[in-house]
């Protein structure tokens, strides 16, 4: 599309506007590089606002007709913002609007400045609108952003939440809800590991079920896992509060006792272990009682770490069994 003086010259996705006093040819590089590349549906809405005005063939613009260009321009400004421009839309808009400020500031003409206003008004209502649908896109993604890290961290707790899970269960006994082995060596290795004087006096007590296979073999296993669990609430009744009992496995038992004031307070400890046990008690409407049989080992005397104190706590439970004492304490002329 081309016009005479006063007009807006298009050539497919570029666009110029003419109709200043022409410069000398010295400034014609800068009058080039004023032309303005415009995609090709702003170029249209461009024309589609100056041309009733432009064109001489065409009646003189009614007051009416430049609100009409505007509302064209308006409505394809609309649609290119619909169609999502090339990433340098700013900066086109910002050249557009300077190229259109300077005609009308250079040569001021009637017939050009109400439609070249309504352009311009157009072209900055076009401005505002991508800025809010950009402020829209903004928050939008910062929704979903939120959104994305809250689910994160609720995985993210669900995960931790998991896996304490999966290591208490790894470390107590599901019956008896008391540590299990793995957990009763973790805990004494951590005792025999602290304080000097903790571990100086710490004592590990070995305790068997006698008669328990019978009663198992005899009532059923529900029975034989009752009396399992009520043994357990007993014997850390038993216990002082920073003492620990563990199920070993079956029908043993560990208990880590700290601090012990000496063998007169140990022996005191495995007689109360050995009462609670061997109390009478009623599973299913049955009576049924069992004798324990408790070794002792004594840190350091008779052993620094974990598995030899077991182990000679184990050899004075069956000591402790084969003579029936209750109890005995580990003696290594006798236990050897």
């Amino acid at each position: 599309m081309q016009a005479s003086n006063g007009s807006l010259h298009m050539r497919g996705p570029t666009a110029h506007l003419a109709g200043a006093p022409q410069q000398a040819p010295a400034d014609t590089a800068d009058t080039a590089n004023a032309a303005v590349a415009l995609p090709p549906e702003a170029g249209e809405a461009l024309a589609a606002a100056t041309e009733p005005a432009m064109t001489p063939p065409k009646p003189t613009l009614t007051p009416t007709e430049p609100d009409n260009a505007a509302h064209r321009a308006g409505r394809r400004a609309s649609d290119i913002l619909a169609h999502d421009a090339a990433d340098d839309w700013d900066l086109l808009f910002s050249a557009v609007l300077t190229r259109l400020r300077s005609l009308m500031a250079a040569a001021p003409v009637e017939q050009l400045e109400t439609t070249l206003a309504d352009c311009l008004q157009a072209l900055d209502g076009l401005q505002a609108l991508r800025t809010q649908r950009r402020s829209r896109d903004i928050e939008g993604e910062l929704l979903r952003t939120d959104r994305a890290l809250a689910a994160t961290r609720a995985e993210l707790l669900s995960a931790r939440q998991g896996e304490r899970r999966a290591q208490h269960q790894a470390r107590h006994d599901s019956l008896t809800l008391l540590p299990n082995r793995s957990g009763f060596s973790e805990r004494l290795d951590d005792a025999l590991r602290g304080d000097e004087r903790t571990a100086a006096t710490l004592a590990v007590l070995y305790l068997d079920l006698d008669g328990f296979k019978p009663i198992n073999d005899r009532h059923g296993h529900d029975a034989g896992d009752e009396l399992l669990r009520v043994v357990a609430q007993r014997m850390s009744r038993s216990v002082r509060k920073q003492d620990l009992v563990c199920r070993l496995g079956g029908d043993e038992f560990a208990c880590i006792v700290s601090a012990p004031l000496g063998r007169e307070q140990l022996s005191h400890i495995a007689s109360k272990l050995f009462e609670a046990v061997a109390a009478p008690l009623q599973v299913g409407g049955v009576q049924l009682s069992v004798r324990p049989s408790i070794g002792i080992a004594v840190c350091p005397s008779d052993g620094d770490d974990a598995s030899t104190l077991l182990k000679r706590a184990d050899q004075a439970m069956y000591r402790a069994k084969r003579r029936q004492l209750g109890f005995a304490f580990f003696d290594r002329r006798a236990d050897s």
